[in-house]
């Protein structure tokens, strides 16, 4: 595992869900070509995975949309997401996480030791970002970064502001 992409929870939810918006739809194409990249030799997929109870969940208070119920349609990858995975399926991982960021995910990159890691996908201002800077924290002399154009926040204001936390946090912005 020398070069990491991870696309966090593009989803159909976040991108035209219960939680989607049209900056979520315009990164898609974005997302499929850094899938497609060849320098990538390991893909990770994260998936928000909530149970039917969310709305009694402490998220669910702060956040009461119900959204990626494992097994529904709302919690699949896009599906054109998913078609360029499928093409790479044999390099690719996929990791459920329960909330933002992701202590799997850290501990299998803290595992695997990766040269570089990029990321992208959804949203900008929390799950990116919350693995982001867990992964910094814990492998923080290892290349970092997040492609701006392959991200989409909750609001544009939100995205931006997340992107120069990022860069502030020495996350290489692409």
């Amino acid at each position: 595992m020398k070069n990491v992409l991870i696309v966090v929870d593009v989803q159909n939810d976040f991108v035209n869900g219960s939680l989607g918006t049209k900056e979520a739809e315009a990164i898609i194409p974005y997302v499929c070509k850094l899938i497609d990249d060849p320098s990538f030799d390991t893909i990770v997929i994260t998936k928000d995975t909530h149970d039917a109870d969310y709305l009694t969940t402490r998220e669910g208070k702060y956040l009461p949309v119900n959204h990626c119920i494992k097994g529904s349609d709302g919690w699949q990858i896009h599906p054109e997401v998913a078609e360029h995975l499928q093409q790479r399926r044999d390099i690719c991982t996929m990791i459920e996480k329960p909330t933002f960021g992701s202590e799997d995910l850290t501990a299998l990159m803290k595992k695997e030791k990766p040269e570089r890691i990029v990321l992208c996908g959804l949203c900008t201002d929390i799950c990116v970002i919350s693995n982001a800077l867990a992964i910094k924290a814990a492998l923080y002399e290892t290349d970092i970064a997040v492609v701006e154009k392959a991200c989409a926040g909750v609001t544009q204001q939100k995205h931006a502001c997340a992107i120069e936390v990022m860069r502030s946090c020495q996350i290489d912005i692409l």
